[in-house]
């Protein structure tokens, strides 16, 4: 009878510890994964984008601790892009619009937002998968008036068309996924242009010849971008182009970095937050005539948002 307890115990004891060796050998190999790698851009078309619209109002009456009597506010972006991939051509287009207003009593009504981008690159893949032949325009302007309120009176500082960028690129990119893409061109044409109607700004965006309506440069271009769910319901979207002007300074080359971080409450509620920065050697402040310097633009908003 006590062997054949023993027996029986010896048996479940083995069989517990070889249950535990292979729990700890399934945590071991659970562990050793190696994080998957986002997936290749599907064959033909992809399309998606973002459109938020943030609405605030405040209003007070003999409020002690001191307030706006009446304020208002309103900003709408939308970001979307469109990819297609068939077979060796990648082409991919996106396009960010930006538009906002706030009104106070104290201060009247004020732009506080304007933005229109658009990028169209097409690229022929090489031997080596990741690599393409490419070539790609961008065009970016604004849709009204701008003024620098810290001068007194206000001072118009840039309008429609006043200034606006294009920029003619042939080059290299490299893209390992739909993810994530860089491009670099050692010889790129850009435009910076300011129409006829706005001709008394063109000093403060570096134009030596003011009766002309466009100055051409001539440098190297890099641009890299980014775009992915970071976590659920959290869509994180980054551009940075960079420009050094080989007739003009070329260290000091040009900055232009935006990005823009979407989160889903529910359905129809999301946040967002926008921030861009721009360095523009050749851009001068209105009212000293010296470099503007570093620009920062930052926007965080919650209200209604619709992906798509």
């Amino acid at each position: 009878m006590k062997k054949n307890l023993f027996t029986v115990s010896a048996v479940l004891i083995f069989s517990i510890v070889s249950a535990q060796d292979q729990q700890v050998q399934n945590l071991k190999n659970e562990a050793s994964k190696e994080v998957k790698k986002d997936e290749k851009q599907k064959e033909g078309w992809t399309r998606g984008g973002v459109f938020n619209l943030n609405l605030s109002q405040g209003a007070s009456k003999n409020w002690a601790a001191g307030a706006e009597r009446s304020s208002f506010s309103i900003n709408a972006l939308t970001n979307a892009f469109a990819y297609y991939k068939r077979g060796r051509n990648a082409w991919d287009n996106t396009i960010i619009a930006q538009y906002g207003i706030v009104s106070a009593t104290s201060i009247g009504t004020r732009k506080n937002d304007d933005r229109l981008d658009l990028l169209s690159k097409y690229g022929y893949q090489l031997k080596n998968p990741k690599w393409y032949i490419t070539g790609l325009v961008n065009f970016r302007t604004q849709f009204t008036n701008g003024f620098d309120y810290s001068a007194t009176p206000k001072a118009k500082n840039s309008s429609l068309m006043a200034p606006a960028y294009l920029l003619v690129s042939p080059g290299l990119m490299y893209k390992p996924n739909a993810t994530f893409d860089v491009f670099l061109s050692p010889v790129t044409s850009r435009w910076v242009i300011i129409n006829g109607k706005n001709a008394g700004l063109r000093k403060l965006y570096g134009f030596t010849d003011t009766t002309k309506s466009s100055v051409n440069e001539i440098g190297a271009f890099l641009t890299a971008n980014f775009k992915k769910e970071v976590a659920k319901n959290i869509n994180f979207t980054s551009r940075l182009d960079l420009f050094s002007n080989y007739r003009r300074n070329p260290q000091n080359i040009d900055v232009f970095w935006t990005n823009v971080i979407g989160m889903k409450v529910n359905k129809y509620i999301g946040v967002i937050y926008n921030i861009d920065l721009i360095y523009d050697d050749d851009v001068r402040n209105v009212k000293t005539g010296g470099v503007l310097g570093t620009q920062l633009k930052s926007l965080l908003g919650v209200g209604l948002t619709a992906t798509f």
